[in-house]
């Protein structure tokens, strides 16, 4: 780790509250979500075809994930909240973070990783207005699916991210597509391309859509890569190079302080 990496975590460290605690965030966070989405199922009746309304809300979740990424965390929106976000995520958790050491070694690190816990209630509040059009518009099961979804999809998001920023062990390691983010992520980490390429957070379908992505493949092969750098595209391992500390070039797979990570 750099000097300034360490530096700033120190820093960082120094100001959580010291009454936080890393389980109760995301004890309140699991907590209500799960709840929220139990709630949700026993109000349906007899649903069967409305579950097919899991695909495209599922997917559209996906490209609204890469466009927050992407345009508000990653882009300066001078707007109170949205100021808010990018310097919570560009400003302090990219320099916690750095492609060379993503890992964190206690929970009142998580502050750094999980939203707070009032974003989940934004993105229901969100999606309300909508669960309830569509309850009107189709059946009140589709309403209730549409809010499933949108919370089980918040709720991966969190899950994953937290994967990609905990030591090495089997489970990340071998797990498909958390082995597979947690490579993606960790290459979006690099100072060199992070506002340029691997901006999903749970599956990289967006990324693979939008062109964004460091890989050169398909869709399944996006989806299952793993830990493989074999396929990176040829015009960014220079760039890499440049701020990570391996020479990429012929690599297959992650290397072992990036696997760490």
């Amino acid at each position: 780790m750099g000097e300034r990496q360490l530096k700033f975590r120190n820093e960082y460290q120094a100001q959580i509250h010291p009454l936080y605690a890393g389980q109760v965030h995301i004890g309140v966070i699991y907590a209500v979500g799960l709840t929220a989405i139990a709630w949700c199922v026993s109000r349906m009746h007899g649903a069967s075809w409305e579950w097919l309304l899991v695909v495209p809300v599922f997917a559209f979740s996906n490209l609204f994930e890469w466009w927050i990424h992407k345009y508000v965390m990653h882009r300066l929106v001078d707007v109170w909240a949205l100021r808010a976000i990018y310097d919570r995520h560009t400003r302090q958790h990219h320099q916690y973070f750095t492609d060379n050491e993503m890992t964190v070694d206690s929970a009142r690190e998580w502050r750094i990783i999980f939203f707070p816990w009032r974003a989940l209630f934004t993105f229901m509040a969100l999606g309300t207005p909508f669960a309830l059009l569509l309850g009107l518009l189709v059946n009140p099961n589709a309403g209730y699916i549409l809010m499933v979804t949108i919370i089980g999809q918040y709720l991966v998001y969190e899950t994953f991210h937290y994967c990609c920023h905990v030591r090495d062990n089997w489970f990340v390691r071998n797990m498909p597509f958390v082995n597979t983010i947690r490579r993606h992520h960790t290459v979006h980490h690099s100072q060199g391309v992070m506002m340029e390429v691997n901006m999903n957070l749970t599956f990289p379908i967006a990324d693979w859509f939008m062109g964004t992505s460091d890989l050169d493949r398909g869709l399944l092969g996006h989806l299952f890569n793993g830990y493989s750098m074999k396929y990176m595209k040829s015009g960014l391992r220079a760039k890499l190079e440049r701020f990570m500390n391996q020479n990429l070039a012929g690599q297959p797979d992650l290397a072992p302080q990036a696997k760490a990570a």
